[in-house]
């Protein structure tokens, strides 16, 4: 087998399938396993018990898949939306959902068109050995794609690529075919600071260190009891996820749309008002976000999240009353977070 002919048409059938970049990279993340180790000790991942229920086998992609020897990593872009993020981070009224939350889920997208690249390998060598990820196992993406060149970790910790920012998805196949290694990218965020200095909650506490206990995007989404309420104000609009940090990443300008028809915002969710969110029924809640990451968290953490937002929000009489029909939901979460948000208008729950 001409395994360096074999890894050249593998990138070329991802690209025919719809990733942008295709890269391979070994299974050595030896380097990578302490600075998990680190970020588990200290506590950072919150209330995701499942990081440290799965522990460094992230790191060790052979024992999560017995034979690995090379990991396949994808990436697909996913900004499908105009709307211009800044300002609508500072209008308070609006509702801020995360640019990869506004269209279909995209595990099922990702994970089907790693399962076709999977099958036009089989095609070339014939039965192979492999798995196939897209966010659903303990996988260390960044780290993977950055080995494999597809980009670098910024210091947000997310994965930079120079003409593509960070606004894609990863995708890896763990295989124990021996393709030829790719040569990781080198890293160009220089001295710049912007998203340390843009994240609202401070949750970046260095270059490549990340209090996922302070992110917004944890706070919103994994995080499933009461939100500190010392965090509550600098949440500000946002009710699913937080973009900060990208959008004010100088490479995002070079962030390219998608053209997957699954990732196009849905239920004017890049211009929606937190009243309007505010106002869905349980049932609304279910059949609009049918296919959508945000249907996940559930109803009670919608309202939760967005309860916040209208606390933040300018003070008006449609927002006092958008939360105080709200103020006796079953809910003791919900009221909770709907009683706050009323004090901070000075209005007594």
């Amino acid at each position: 087998m001409d395994y360096a002919s074999l890894a050249a048409r593998i990138k070329g059938w991802g690209a025919e399938l719809g990733f942008q970049a295709v890269g391979i990279a070994d299974a050595d993340l030896s380097a990578a396993e302490p600075r998990l180790a680190e970020w588990l000790q200290r506590g950072w991942h919150g209330e995701m018990d499942y990081m440290a229920r799965h522990g460094v086998i992230r790191a060790r992609p052979a024992a999560l898949i017995p034979g690995t020897l090379r990991v396949v990593s994808c990436r697909m872009n996913y900004s499908a939306s105009d709307a211009d993020e800044r300002a609508a981070l500072a209008d308070r009224a609006q509702a801020y959902v995360a640019r990869y939350a506004r269209g279909r889920d995209y595990h099922t997208l990702v994970r089907s068109r790693l399962q076709k690249l999977c099958d036009r390998i089989e095609t070339a060598t014939g039965p192979f050995a492999y798995r196939a990820f897209a966010d659903s196992a303990p996988v260390l993406e960044v780290e993977l794609a950055a080995k494999a060149g597809i980009g670098w970790r910024g210091k947000n910790t997310l994965l930079l690529s120079r003409d593509a920012g960070s606004y894609f998805f990863l995708g890896e196949i763990y295989t124990s075919l021996p393709l030829p290694a790719d040569e990781p990218a080198a890293e160009h965020c220089g001295t710049c600071r912007a998203c340390i200095d843009v994240c609202p909650t401070q949750a970046i506490r260095a270059p490549y260190e990340l209090d996922a206990r302070r992110c917004i995007s944890y706070l919103t989404i994994e995080h499933k009891s009461a939100i500190p309420e010392e965090l509550r104000p600098l949440i500000g609009n946002r009710v699913y996820g937080c973009d900060d940090c990208q959008v004010f990443c100088p490479w995002n300008s070079f962030a390219q749309r998608s053209p997957e028809d699954d990732f196009r915002v849905r239920n004017g969710l890049d211009r929606a008002t937190l009243v309007d969110l505010f106002a869905w029924t349980e049932g609304e809640f279910d059949l609009k976000m049918r296919g959508s990451a945000i249907r996940r968290i559930g109803y009670e953490r919608w309202l939760r999240n967005l309860a916040v937002g209208l606390g933040n929000a300018p003070s008006s009489t449609e927002v006092i009353e958008a939360l105080r029909s709200r103020a006796a939901h079953p809910s003791a979460l919900v009221r909770e977070h709907v009683e706050w948000a009323l004090r901070m208008h000075g209005e007594m729950p």
